[in-house]
């Protein structure tokens, strides 16, 4: 069982909900982000979305793509990116860590480091989970064998618009979780329809025998805890982001704690845990 399938399992049995932020690798600053991502576990995070900034980010809002800007500016690329993973490893943290971007960037690195390359690396630094918005899983039984046998989970977004086929074709590669965007349109984009949520997520596990995470529009406890009501995961990315950019270095990574720890105690409240539940 992978980290994140045993940390999933594990809430499910104590009847939390998994909290899971998504920040931009090397935003605000790229030598904290170790720092800020241990913050985010100290503060209630069960598992990390960590963006891999790319040039053209085909689904992400204007807030997450300035912020992949600013890292790029920074010359944070994909090595960058799995040596901040290996820096939050030494710092003793056991929290799961997904890799969230786009395509292009893992080929390059394959084709500049050699074949499989990046499987192998990522699962040295010590990730989890890869989440590539533009791989289709029709097209990518291979890559998600590679990262099977190194022991990493290949996560799918869907979408409102995906269908019952759809849903029977991610079913077949994915696993760790789904993570199903809960709007139409990029990142940041639109109010929460928690009522389509409501519909769509009992249809999604009709199909797919992993946790679906809800994301997009979530932006703060009240929603977070609407969402939690028939999801098993809350992704929080663009409102952590707005956040964390006002920052000074001194104060972000105590900003990402806070945040955190608000979202926490709210789905803790909202769904508490049976008497006698192991914590």
């Amino acid at each position: 069982m992978s980290r994140i399938a045993a940390t999933l399992a594990g809430l499910k049995a104590r009847g939390r909900k998994a909290l899971i932020p998504y920040v931009m690798a090397g935003d605000p600053f790229a030598d904290l982000a170790p720092a800020v991502m241990q913050a985010l576990a100290e503060g209630g995070a069960d598992i990390i979305e960590l963006g891999v900034p790319f040039s053209d980010p085909m689904a992400d809002g204007p807030v997450i793509q300035k912020a992949g800007e600013r890292a790029l500016a920074r010359g944070v690329g994909l090595a960058q990116v799995l040596a901040m993973v290996r820096e939050f490893r030494r710092i003793g943290a056991t929290t799961p860590v997904v890799l969230m971007g786009y395509a292009n960037p893992l080929e390059r690195y394959d084709q500049r480091q050699g074949a499989g390359a990046f499987v192998r690396d990522a699962a040295a630094a010590g990730v989890d989970g890869v989440l590539v918005v533009d791989y289709p899983p029709e097209e990518c039984e291979s890559f998600a064998a590679q990262l099977k046998a190194a022991g990493l989970d290949l996560i799918f977004l869907l979408a409102p618009t995906s269908t019952d086929e759809r849903m029977q074709q991610v079913g077949r590669v994915a696993t760790g979780y789904v993570y199903y965007v809960s709007l139409r349109g990029v990142t940041g984009a639109g109010h929460l329809d928690t009522a389509s949520v409501s519909e769509m997520v009992p249809r999604i596990k009709r199909h797919l025998h992993v946790p679906v995470g809800v994301g997009f529009g979530i932006r703060d406890a009240a929603s977070a805890c609407a969402v939690a009501r028939v999801a098993d995961a809350v992704v929080i990315g663009t409102r952590l982001i707005q956040i964390l950019e006002t920052q000074s270095r001194d104060n972000v990574a105590a900003a990402a704690r806070a945040f955190m720890a608000e979202i926490r105690a709210a789905l803790d409240q909202e769904t508490p845990m049976p008497q006698g539940a192991p914590r």
